[in-house]
């Protein structure tokens, strides 16, 4: 395996230990055989690479990871739906005929879920005992839209019992936005403002991580850990759909035994 091809998800410090049932990763973008505009490692076969080289990444990915099935693959339209992994059998057909959805949970083992970045944010779940985890796509039309809290509904622990950590997005320095999308949060919930900050009276700088910070803590989740990446100015290890429009998806996968 490359260590440069896989981050490790770190988890709040007082679960140290105690998910060490749960394996849970985001890729970067070394590693793979893609060329072009999708170098290196593209886990994602609806952008346009060649789809000899996504398979070859998607099969490296299982080896790399030794994982024990084919990672259950979503077709994520920025929807607040959420699959429970286990009722789709993640085989080819699944892979060509993905369901739409921008979230999993499963409460089984070796059971992966997985979404698809390059500036969104994953957002991956677990409950303390280790024995339920999901992974969620969180854009802003997502976040918005309620895929966070949708995902802990779908799980059957509660809230206080679940931790999260937030994975790598566009950061707060480079995600600008237009008012829409400021009066949008703000009327949602005011306490949404400290996520923006105005650059003109038009757009704002939007802190993605402060976001789905927010909405966690008003649901009762309070083991919060991640964030402070930047997929944009980062490129040397991750996609940025920002920075370069034709590019390729890190995949962000989580699974127990």
């Amino acid at each position: 395996m490359q260590a440069s091809s896989y981050l490790p998800v770190k988890w709040p410090e007082q679960c140290t230990g105690k998910l060490d049932n749960v394996f849970a990763t985001t890729t970067q973008i070394y590693g793979g055989v893609s060329e072009g505009d999708y170098l290196e490692y593209n886990l994602a076969s609806h952008v346009g690479d060649d789809p000899v080289a996504v398979s070859a990444n998607r099969a490296k990915l299982v080896a790399d990871l030794a994982l024990p099935s084919e990672p259950v693959w979503l077709d994520q339209v920025h929807s607040n739906k959420v699959l429970v992994a286990e009722q789709y059998n993640a085989t080819a057909s699944v892979e060509r005929h993905p369901v739409k959805a921008d979230a999993s949970v499963t409460r089984v083992g070796g059971v992966i879920c997985a979404v698809l970045t390059a500036d969104c944010l994953p957002v991956f779940f677990s409950n303390r005992d280790g024995t339920e985890v999901a992974v969620a796509h969180a854009g802003w039309r997502g976040l918005h839209g309620g895929i966070i809290s949708n995902t802990l509904a779908a799980m059957q622990s509660a809230a206080a019992d679940v931790v999260v950590s937030l994975g790598p997005a566009i950061g707060p320095q480079a995600f600008e936005v237009g008012e829409e999308v400021y009066h949008a949060f703000v009327s949602k919930d005011q306490k949404n403002s400290s996520a923006f900050t105005s650059t003109n009276k038009d757009h704002y700088l939007c802190d993605i991580y402060q976001l789905a910070r927010i909405e966690l803590s008003a649901i009762g989740v309070t083991g919060i850990s991640g964030g402070g990446y930047c997929t944009f100015y980062d490129a040397d290890r991750f996609y940025s759909y920002r920075r370069q429009n034709n590019t390729g998806r890190m995949a962000s996968l989580i699974w127990f035994k």
